[in-house]
């Protein structure tokens, strides 16, 4: 059996993570989970910090939440990365954007031999629920040229649900701390070699809590995907002494 923790960044989500974590347990019961929450000191809710003691109540020691010390949701993911006690560790979000309906599958995935299990919501075609249009035609143009620049067979770069196993995060250079670290999640993998493997999976707005992703960040991921595409290998590697 193998170990598996799940990263829940943790803000404003009450009924949505608790039914993220519920409906995770449920699927994987045949696994010793592990629930990252990462909270806020500034931007996590009275209500989201209950609902997790809520949880702690029932999951006893498998919950295990803190308050990010390092800016940004990169900083915050990144803290939750060398936290992780599981053999394998699940990037989700705690507002059901990302169904956790797909988790066995990541898993097996991984137990199969890959280095990384990714979702796409454009695999057998368009997934997307509540998207906007234009955002839409966006993310496919940024798909393109960026599945091409990196000689990938991925369709879906940016979004964020992936399950790896824990030695591929630990020994990568991590350095955004905004929203492209998301991007950089997948991209640094790719040019070290690791192997990915992609599975379709939905997507759909969320019900509860306010979105902070938006239509500007488009050139910050652009500019990471191009400045790690010409990045020497040795700089995308982890080393102690540096």
């Amino acid at each position: 059996m193998r170990s598996v923790s799940l990263v829940l960044p943790a803000t404003d989500e009450t009924y949505s993570l608790a039914e993220t974590a519920e409906r995770a347990a449920s699927l994987l019961r045949d696994r010793d989970l592990e629930f990252l929450m990462v909270t806020s000191p500034k931007l996590t809710t009275a209500a989201c910090r209950a609902t997790i003691e809520e949880l702690r109540g029932r999951f006893g020691e498998a919950v295990v939440a803190f308050d990010q010390s390092r800016p940004g949701i990169g900083g915050a993911i990144q803290e939750a990365f060398a936290r992780a006690k599981g053999a394998y560790v699940v990037l989700m979000a705690s507002d059901l954007e990302t169904d956790p309906a797909v988790l066995p599958q990541l898993v097996a995935t991984l137990d199969a031999g890959a280095d990384i299990a990714a979702t796409s919501r454009w695999r057998g075609g368009a997934h997307f629920t509540g998207y906007h249009p234009v955002k839409l035609v966006c993310n496919y143009l940024f798909q393109l040229f960026f599945r091409t620049l990196y000689w990938t067979r991925l369709t879906d770069l940016t979004y964020a649900y992936r399950a790896y196993r824990a030695e591929v995060l630990k020994g990568i250079r991590w350095e955004e701390t905004r929203f492209p670290f998301l991007f950089e999640t997948i991209v640094k993998p790719l040019r070290l070699g690791y192997r990915a493997v992609e599975i379709s999976a939905p997507w759909r707005a969320r019900t509860e809590g306010v979105s902070h992703a938006d239509l500007g960040q488009i050139m910050a991921y652009a500019k990471v995907g191009l400045r790690v595409r010409f990045l020497p290998l040795y700089k995308l590697r982890y080393s102690s002494g540096t």
